[in-house]
């Protein structure tokens, strides 16, 4: 599987890929106002104020939907790898969760507000849960990868969901908006993640 089409994915990003809801759900459950939202392409979406050089935390938030599955593209912050974001986005769906940033790689799949998988596939030691199935593929996946960052993931992940969303993909205008780390959900993470480690799944399956 070839990743040279996804630059975009290579490092400093989150993405999410989330069942059956619509941008403007996405937005919401991040904690955005989607009539904020505009239809920008890359060249005009990097030059929203993100990160160090906006007033707090904030996010660049790039959202659009593929079939039956939204993606929420996230530069500038790890929102979309939150326990209580997750929990919040698939809730009563499913949501697939790639992060590359800062020298940290994690995986997660969360199904109906549970975490089912979550490791970091860069590290040697063995789950400290029974390992789902996404385990062996991801890092099987990382091991032939060049250079720093998820994009093998990613690709790994397009490929099991069928969709295309490679460079020239995301670089056309889609729903556009930046979001304060204040804004985002911060519910209590009850039983749905331990905060260590993956969380160990009952029957699972790759859907």
């Amino acid at each position: 599987m070839t990743t040279d089409a996804f630059d975009w994915a290579a490092d400093q990003m989150c993405v999410t890929f989330t069942r059956d809801l619509d941008p403007a759900e996405v937005f919401t459950r991040y904690g955005a106002d989607p009539a904020r939202s505009r239809l920008l392409d890359a060249d005009a979406a990097s030059d929203l104020p993100t990160g160090q050089f906006a007033d707090g935390a904030v996010s660049l938030l790039r959202s659009g939907r593929l079939g039956d599955w939204t993606f929420c593209v996230e530069e500038d912050g790890v929102i979309g790898s939150w326990p209580e974001l997750l929990t919040a986005l698939s809730r009563g769906t499913e949501t697939y969760s790639v992060l590359s940033t800062d020298g940290l790689a994690v995986f997660q799949y969360w199904r109906d507000g549970r975490c089912v998988e979550n490791f970091e596939p860069d590290l040697d030691q063995p789950p400290s849960a029974v390992p789902g199935p996404w385990r062996e593929r991801v890092r099987e996946a990382m091991a032939e990868r060049e250079g720093p960052g998820m994009a093998p993931v990613v690709a790994l992940v397009l490929d099991h969901l069928g969709l295309t969303l490679d460079d020239a993909t995301l670089a056309a205008p889609w729903p556009t908006l930046t979001v304060a780390e204040d804004d985002a959900p911060t519910a209590p993470r009850g039983d749905s993640y331990a905060g260590e480690g993956p969380v160990p799944p009952g029957a699972v399956e790759i859907l």
